[in-house]
């Protein structure tokens, strides 16, 4: 398992062994259920569509907020892999907050009429329900709710994914042992609508934990969602339902993972993502 920080606080730690078991990922293979054409966004545009990363990792003093090593990694690996399954990839580093609705605004009023989605991953500090900019925090809504169907009007109709890597509180998951799984795993560590449809559908957000708890990162190896994320697409993205790479992606964070620190408040503890759905048809990269 790999050990890891949660994204607020940074305790001593120590890595755990790096013996590896089989992939959960391998036993998948290509097994995967054919969806009516009518039932999946589609995909027939010149474009995948465009990719924002948003990378905070140094922050001002005055903010509380610790500097996020490990963070380069993930956004070096995701945009290679959201390259890779082809998106326009656009890495944005250390913003504050004015500059980060400024640019997600410019970005909604771009004419995305040839392009199938959109996409936009923020990495950074956070708390329930906000993120961090450089200078301080903002609620993620104001900043998604730029791509409503009523204020993105090229993107209507087509999937908004969004997918955060930090923190939303400041518990532990201290984990449970099961009988109903592996028990030494020790893995390395449309558009054109011709109908109405609500302003708020065809969003997706990919949060890297559940409400109230902290996201970890290693700092040498990057935050355990987004390797998750990555390596799961890497194999998966062609193949598969968002949806289903989403559950898996769970999977491994869940069950590959898992704290080590000297500290005993932060040792042996554990992580899993939360997805929130609002699309309206499968997606299929």
């Amino acid at each position: 398992m790999q050990s890891g920080i949660p994204l607020d606080e940074e305790p001593s730690k120590k890595k755990n062994g790096d013996e590896q078991q089989s992939d959960p990922e391998a036993s998948f293979g290509n097994h995967y259920r054919i969806v009516s054409p009518t039932f999946r966004y589609s995909m027939d545009y010149k474009k995948v569509g465009k990719c924002i990363i948003i990378n905070n990792k140094n922050f001002e003093a005055y903010t509380g907020m610790g500097r996020r090593n490990g963070t380069d990694k993930d956004a070096g690996d995701l945009q290679k892999c959201f390259r890779n399954i082809g998106f326009d990839v656009v890495v944005h580093n250390d913003q504050n907050c004015e500059e980060m609705e400024e640019l997600l605004k410019q970005a909604a009023l771009e004419n995305h009429s040839d392009a199938a989605c959109f996409a936009c991953i923020f990495l950074s500090h956070g708390e329930e329900g906000l993120i961090y900019g450089t200078d301080g925090s903002m609620p993620i809504k104001k900043l998604t709710s730029i791509f409503r169907g009523d204020k993105c009007l090229t993107l209507v109709g087509k999937p908004k994914l969004f997918f955060i890597q930090a923190c939303r509180g400041s518990e532990f998951d201290d984990g449970i042992q099961t009988d109903s799984g592996p028990s030494n795993d020790n893995l390395e560590t449309d558009a054109n609508p011709s109908y109405r449809i609500p302003v708020e559908a065809d969003f997706l957000f990919a949060y890297s934990t559940v409400p109230g708890y902290f996201s970890w990162r290693n700092p040498g190896k990057g935050s355990w969602f987004v390797q998750s994320l990555c390596s799961v697409l890497s194999k998966h993205a062609k193949q598969l339902e968002i949806l289903q790479i989403l559950t898996m992606v769970n999977y491994k964070v869940a069950t590959s993972y898992e704290s080590q620190s000297d500290d005993p408040r932060f040792s042996e503890k554990k992580q899993v993502p939360c997805v929130v759905s609002m699309l309206t048809k499968e997606l299929y990269f």
